[in-house]
């Protein structure tokens, strides 16, 4: 087949830059539109003379939302994402002109600039993002494993909405001989994992000889080699696997950034949790906070906080279930607290404890961490680090994700950490706010996809 050109780290560096000097542009029609032509000096210099940290803010900005990282974005998906990194800049215009004392920088210019760039910089971006599309091409995907696991990864590729990927060929049984005999009528193949070893290594050599794209799954076994150590003994080089943890350095800069960010959230959020305490009390009786026993680093048992969402004997017969969709017990303020995700703000407390991180694994209940111990026996890795309000699961899953899936997102998160990733994670969990998906309960999100091969037939080969 013949290969298309990737969307390399080259073309998004000039596209991010180029946003950024757009955004400038918009910043000074923003002031053509507040003063038309005749722009007083006194409030357009300090603009003038420190635009280049505007520009810095835009680009790292944009890069910790991951405006310009396309691969499985939708079309809203791009909006939220450029409203969002517009406010923040807008936030940061403010503290900026306030640091820098440009007190004759105008507040209704940034007003103005909020809606103008958010309009041109989200129609730069839309271009961006077809023009991606069009380079980048759709790509086939052969889906090679046992049927169960194969029909699952099918159906996760049928429900990507931007339709990047498309499985045209199904292998389920003899995968090498069938692989060699259809690998070049696709893009990539994906090995969804429970192969025999030494058929994997034939798939690989022949693969990697073959110029083919190879996905594999998020396995234990793949995992364990993700950011692995490089190290020579004279004329030998050894690959130390890394482990499920976090460093005591990055540990203790992690936690001093948790506390910081937690008490100044505190103050922030404090309006909106009187509110939201208020109201709770005059919806239904009960306590406005809820406390529940969850499990955090090293196992240890805590107790997380809620804004009470449900009424005051929600489990008291029916014990730990998790919550479902159109829940009775849930009371008419619990469900926008809930979708705002505003019930979760009293975590700051767990944070500010030490209970919790700002991100990390989210916490389970002892009675759920026992059943998927036992059904995963790797399940209890994700417990080498604090549990976080936010997480790699949160931001790239769904609510209906089974426990290994969210799992597999936990293991990446310990193996790949750093502040980098950290801060990423918190900015782009501003963005699934907007997605209703990620906070329903778990038979709302269930779908009517097939689970059954013979219903994909007319859309690609299936080789049994």
């Amino acid at each position: 087949m013949n290969n298309r050109n990737e969307w390399n780290g080259l073309l998004r560096v000039c596209v991010v830059l180029i946003g950024a000097v757009l955004s400038i542009a918009c910043i000074y029609l923003s002031f053509y539109l507040k003063f038309g032509t005749d722009i007083p000096t006194r409030n357009i210099a300090p603009f003038s003379e420190f635009y280049i940290w505007i520009m810095i803010g835009f680009v790292v900005i944009n890069l910790l939302f991951g405006t310009y990282v396309f691969y499985n974005k939708q079309v809203m998906d791009l909006f939220y994402t450029t409203m969002l990194s517009q406010l923040v800049l807008t936030f940061y215009l403010m503290a900026l002109s306030y640091a820098g004392s440009w007190l004759s920088f105008p507040r209704s210019v940034i007003l103005i600039n909020f809606f103008v760039s958010t309009l041109v910089i989200f129609l730069y971006n839309f271009a961006i993002y077809r023009l991606y599309q069009k380079v980048r091409g759709s790509k086939s995907v052969m889906v090679v494993g046992k049927s169960e696991r194969a029909l699952e990864a099918v159906k996760n590729f049928e429900s990507m909405g931007n339709r990047r990927h498309e499985v045209t060929h199904a292998v389920l049984d003899n995968y090498l001989y069938h692989i060699k005999a259809l690998s070049d009528e696709v893009d990539i193949v994906y090995l969804t994992g429970h192969i025999k070893e030494s058929t994997r290594l034939e798939i690989y050599e022949y693969l990697m000889k073959s110029n083919k794209k190879l996905f594999i799954s998020t396995n234990f076994e793949n995992l364990m080699m993700v950011n692995p150590n490089i190290m020579h003994f004279e004329d030998e080089s050894i690959i130390e696997v890394s482990e499920f943890k976090i460093s005591a350095e990055e540990g203790l800069i992690k936690r001093m950034i948790d506390v910081v960010i937690s008490l100044v959230m505190l103050i922030v959020t404090s309006p909106i949790m009187v509110v939201t305490a208020i109201a709770i009390k005059l919806d239904s009786p009960g306590p406005i906070l809820y406390q529940q026993e969850r499990v955090t680093k090293d196992q240890r048992t805590f107790n997380i906080l809620k804004f009470r969402s449900m009424t005051q004997e929600a489990e008291s017969t029916s014990g730990p279930v998790l919550a479902t969709s159109n829940d009775a017990r849930v009371t008419k303020v619990g469900k926008f607290i809930r979708s705002t995700r505003i019930d979760e703000l009293p975590q700051l407390f767990n944070v500010l404890k030490g209970d919790m991180s700002m991100v990390g694994p989210r916490p389970e209940r002892p009675f759920f961490v026992e059943q998927f111990a036992e059904q995963n026996p790797y399940y209890r890795l994700r417990h080498h680090v604090r549990a976080g309000i936010t997480g790699y699961a949160q931001v790239y899953g769904k609510y209906s994700t089974d426990f290994n899936s969210k799992l597999n997102f936990d293991l990446l998160y310990i193996k790949n950490y750093s502040l980098t990733f950290d801060f990423k994670l918190m900015f782009q969990t501003l963005k699934i706010l907007f997605d209703k998906v990620s906070s329903r309960g778990v038979d709302e999100t269930s779908d009517n996809r097939s689970n059954r091969w013979s219903d994909y037939e007319d859309r690609m080969k299936i080789i049994q």
